[in-house]
C-alpha cells in the first residue's frame, strides 16, 4: 500500500465536521463535483454510505465507482481515509 497522501493526513485527524466531500483523500474536484450532484455534498454524506455498507471495501469501492466513476486508486484512497477515520472516532 502505498504512504498516505498530506490530504488523508489532515483529514483523520479531527472531528469530521462540516468538511466538504472534496476533504476526503481520493476525491479530487471533478469527483466531488458528481458527488455533490448526486446530493453527497459533504464527507460525512459518503461517511453515512460508508456506514450503511458496513465498511465492506468492496462494496463501499464499488459504490464509489458506480455513483462518481472513481478509479482503482481513487476507490482506495478514500476507503482507507474513512476506514482510518472510524477506527479513530468510532
Amino acid at each position: 500500500m502505498s504512504s498516505t497522501s498530506q490530504k488523508h493526513k489532515d483529514f483523520v485527524v479531527g472531528p469530521i465536521g462540516d468538511k466538504p466531500v472534496s476533504a476526503l483523500a481520493g476525491i479530487g474536484e471533478v469527483l466531488g463535483e458528481r458527488l455533490e450532484d448526486k446530493g453527497f455534498d459533504k464527507a460525512y454524506v459518503v461517511l453515512g454510505q460508508f456506514l450503511v455498507l458496513k465498511k465492506e471495501e468492496s462494496l463501499f469501492r464499488d459504490w464509489l465507482k458506480n455513483i462518481c466513476g472513481a478509479n482503482s486508486k481513487q476507490q482506495g484512497d478514500c476507503f482507507c481515509c474513512l476506514k482510518e477515520w472510524c477506527d479513530a472516532f468510532l
